[in-house]
């Protein structure tokens, strides 16, 4: 049987999906490309916000209606989210299948298949208590998966769920406790994605600071040791962390980053606001000054440090002096990425029944003079890197013009960040780094010539 898999959002659902690819392979079933040759389209859906759910709901319309006569399957947060809703208001999909254990989605795919709808949804797997016993089978299936990403590139979740409890997210909802692998398991993906030539490590999880917090205390199991184990590891890559929740961040990588500068300088870190009020009520135990301190600790320990933040406006109860308080963060900290989002009202948490709900078309004003003030932060942050001599990744090649490639710095993540042009006399290898020299900026890209 063949299907068709759409990934669907995020990279945390990338990894997902790619997940899933592996096992129904291994079943027997063949992957195709088109939608139009495949006996099962799989939709790998998103529940996070209300946004996205409407999207996953509008995907799996838009399949329904051009592709009338074919099975489809829709996966992932949304239907972990809402099983029974969605199997008795969604018609258009003939099943549904959770994201807890994915080594199931075969059975969900041949429920489907028989147009059962029904709605499989398995419990999360329990975490390893004991680091020593690697499974070979899982480490097979991650290190062996199809890549759905860019030349190069694969991310490696070291972690699943998530303990934080902001007040504003569904997340513990959707993907549970945390459950964190085992050093072994994850060196084990590493080594098996390295020895297929991939350059960048991108590893990912809720909240990478909480990494084997789950495990006993005599473990010592932490982010710090699972990084020291990945810097024992051969070749010439890039490891970069992707999520550290600001209130979890373990100074003491900063050390390893130091010392091996594969381990990057790029910390992904969700402040969310600048206003103690707004952050005690969504459940945080940081500050604007705690967070500033962060900041300014990073890049003391690494003068080249980049920092991506996410910021949250709408929250109920944001007041005027409140949403000052987060323009006045931003100014202080000059963030050198940064994501802004409104509030979206999510049931089953602690802020849907909060009152003094701020009106949604304030709460996208405030975001839009968020992203104005942003530019030039980001702008002046790109410009340092003129001059330099660094690695790019290269990843694409432009169709129809000579010699004109596509990459990424250390400083740019996939997917979220900005590019770098590259242009070259010469052939490049696309997964391949390339060592340039940076020689202008042009917007949120950086241009490089190759050494």
């Amino acid at each position: 049987m063949r299907y068709f898999l759409d990934p669907f959002g995020c990279v945390k659902n990338q990894v997902d999906a790619e997940t899933m690819m592996a096992f129904l392979n291994r079943a027997g079933w063949e992957p195709v490309p088109d939608a139009q040759d495949a006996d099962l389209i799989i939709i790998n859906s998103c529940g996070f916000i209300e946004s996205a759910k409407q999207e996953s709901i509008d995907a799996v319309l838009a399949y329904r209606k051009r592709y009338p006569d074919k099975r489809i399957l829709l996966a992932g947060c949304l239907a972990q989210r809402y099983p029974a809703e969605l199997a008795e208001s969604l018609t258009e999909a003939d099943a549904f299948f959770g994201n807890a254990d994915l080594s199931r989605i075969s059975e969900a795919a041949g429920a489907a298949l028989e147009g059962s709808r029904r709605a499989l949804i398995p419990e999360p797997e329990p975490a390893t208590l004991e680091p020593a016993a690697l499974e070979p089978e899982r480490a097979a299936i991650a290190g062996g998966r199809p890549l759905l990403s860019l030349p190069g590139s694969a991310c490696v979740k070291i972690a699943e769920g998530c303990n934080n409890r902001c007040s504003f997210c569904a997340i513990p909802h959707i993907r549970g406790p945390l459950r964190s692998r085992s050093i072994q398991d994850v060196l084990e993906e590493c080594r098996r994605l390295l020895n297929r030539g991939i350059r960048e490590l991108c590893f990912i999880g809720q909240d990478l600071g909480a990494y084997g917090r789950d495990f006993p205390p005599e473990l010592e199991l932490s982010l710090a040791k699972l990084l020291r184990a990945v810097s024992a590891l051969e070749g010439n890559f890039w490891a970069r962390l992707l999520y550290i929740h600001p209130d979890s961040f373990p100074r003491s990588i900063l050390e390893l980053c130091r010392e091996d500068p594969r381990l990057l300088p790029y910390f992904d870190l969700p402040f969310q606001h600048g206003s103690t009020e707004t952050l005690r009520a969504m459940n945080r135990r940081g500050d604007a000054a705690a967070y500033l301190a962060l900041i300014e600790d990073i890049r003391s320990a690494l003068p080249g440090a980049v920092i991506r933040s996410t910021f949250l406006t709408g929250f109920p109860g944001e007041t005027e002096a409140d949403f000052q308080a987060l323009l006045d963060f931003q100014a202080q900290a000059r963030l050198d990425w940064l994501g802004v989002f409104t509030y979206s009202r999510e049931e089953g948490t602690p802020a849907y029944t909060m009152k003094r709900r701020v009106p949604r078309k304030l709460a996208a004003e405030r975001k839009g003079i968020l992203e104005e003030r942003q530019i030039p932060i980001t702008e002046e942050r790109l410009d340092r890197f003129i001059g330099r001599e660094l690695d790019v990744l290269v990843e694409e090649r432009f169709h129809g013009a000579e010699g004109l490639y596509l990459g990424r710095l250390f400083c740019q993540a996939p997917e979220i960040d900005g590019a770098a042009v590259i242009r070259s006399e010469s052939s490049l290898s696309l997964g391949e780094f390339a060592r340039c020299k940076v020689f202008a900026r042009a917007g949120f890209d950086l241009e490089v010539k190759p050494l």
